[in-house]
């Protein structure tokens, strides 16, 4: 549907269950795809993703008293959730809308006030469990629709730390601030380089002329809470205590690759050697593609982006067979420059760097060879590249 039509159907179904819809207002926040730098976030690393046309939609009016009310019509069944002022309940809250009841939660924890309601009615275009942060996308929606009904003296981000507080802290998935930065600080045609040590951030063109990226959706829904994503953070803190007894960082992402391989060696578990691998080396590696975005070398660009797929296979274990068989079906193309899982891993969706011109081949042929081997079809999308959220 077009940014018109999704209002249409918010406002409608607003009237239907809420009553009046005068001074109802629309909101959006975007999802995200990371370019490179995966599982660094919380690594103290780089990262370098970009904002997507495709998130979260909202119609929104603010209520008289402290009760709320989330509908969304990606999920009619689930119908009406209603919550008052004493129904936030960290961890356990488990309906769709714990992303959003989780920001409200903790804006108020940290002692911004929300001093009423409001009744929401919810769209989103994000495939769900495709790994292009829809939570995130959520959270910064929630906290875009605060900053502006309750006129809190909040930045963006700020509201990207809020988000992250309340999925670690409500949702229980402990997650980095990647995904919410990106999805609130987005810049159109621009891709988001930011060290999450410091949140110090600048904006990276991505001019591609006669290229494109490509989104590859396995259609395999990734649940990373309760998975091995929190055991992959807990790996990688332990080997960053083992090594902090050598070198005095805060963060894996304070060494070069050549710090690591003269310390490899102290780190005895092979597993957790391997996972520091990945967070030191995937870090300096998003650094090159940085480098190598600006000078227009899309080369060593893609040469960077199939070295991330490989580490995150072997290495930090996040990929499955259906984002391999993705990004070999790509890479066996000659105008694929390269491919790589993004995301979370266990399931989502690739990122492809072509040759524009070929799009269409390259979608013919790598959904044949997907289906081949994986026995149902995968999707595809063309990143367009977006602003941060904004009220419509």
């Amino acid at each position: 549907m077009r940014e018109e039509e999704i209002k249409k159907a918010l406002e409608e179904k607003f009237s239907e269950l809420y009553g009046n819809t005068e001074g109802i207002r629309y909101f959006f926040a975007p999802g995200r795809v990371n370019l490179i730098g995966e599982h660094t976030d919380y690594n103290g690393g780089h990262v370098f993703p970009c904002a997507l046309s495709m998130g979260s939609y909202a119609a929104v009016k603010k209520r008289e008293d402290k009760n709320f009310r989330f509908y969304s019509l990606n999920v009619e069944g689930a119908g009406v959730i209603s919550a008052g002022e004493n129904d936030f309940t960290p961890l356990t809250d488990k309906q769709w809308a714990a992303y959003l009841k989780g920001v409200i939660w903790a804006m108020e924890k940290k002692g911004l006030d929300i001093p009423c309601g409001l009744d929401l009615v919810l769209y989103g275009n994000i495939p769900n469990g495709s790994g292009l942060s829809s939570s995130a996308s959520l959270e910064v929606l929630m906290g875009s629709i605060c900053k502006e009904l309750y006129g809190l003296s909040v930045s963006f981000p700020e509201l990207a730390l809020i988000g992250q507080y309340s999925e670690n802290n409500y949702n229980g998935m402990n997650c980095g601030i990647m995904d919410q930065f990106a999805s609130a600080m987005g810049k159109k045609d621009h891709a988001i380089f930011l060290d999450t040590a410091t949140l110090q951030f600048s904006y990276a063109p991505i001019v591609l002329k006669d290229h494109c990226i490509i989104i590859s959706n396995t259609n395999k829904k990734h649940k990373l809470i309760g998975s091995a994503y929190n055991d992959r953070r807990r790996e990688s803190e332990e080997a960053l205590k083992i090594l902090q007894k050598f070198r005095p960082i805060k963060s894996l992402g304070e060494l070069s690759d050549e710090d690591f391989f003269a310390l490899e060696k102290e780190i005895s578990d092979p597993i957790i050697r391997k996972r520091a691998k990945h967070a030191v080396l995937e870090n300096n590696r998003t650094i090159a593609a940085k480098k190598a975005l600006e000078e227009g070398d899309l080369h060593r660009f893609g040469e960077l982006m199939n070295l991330s797929h490989d580490s995150l296979r072997d290495d930090y274990e996040v990929s499955c067979e259906e984002l391999d068989t993705l990004v070999d079906g790509a890479r066996a193309l000659p105008y694929v420059y390269g491919s790589r899982m993004t995301g979370g891993g266990f399931g989502g969706c690739t990122v492809t760097l072509l040759e524009k011109d070929k799009k269409e081949e390259f979608k013919r042929k790598v959904a044949e060879s997907y289906e081949r081997k994986i026995g149902y079809p995968c999707s595809f999308y063309e990143a367009e590249v977006s602003d941060g959220p904004r009220e419509l």
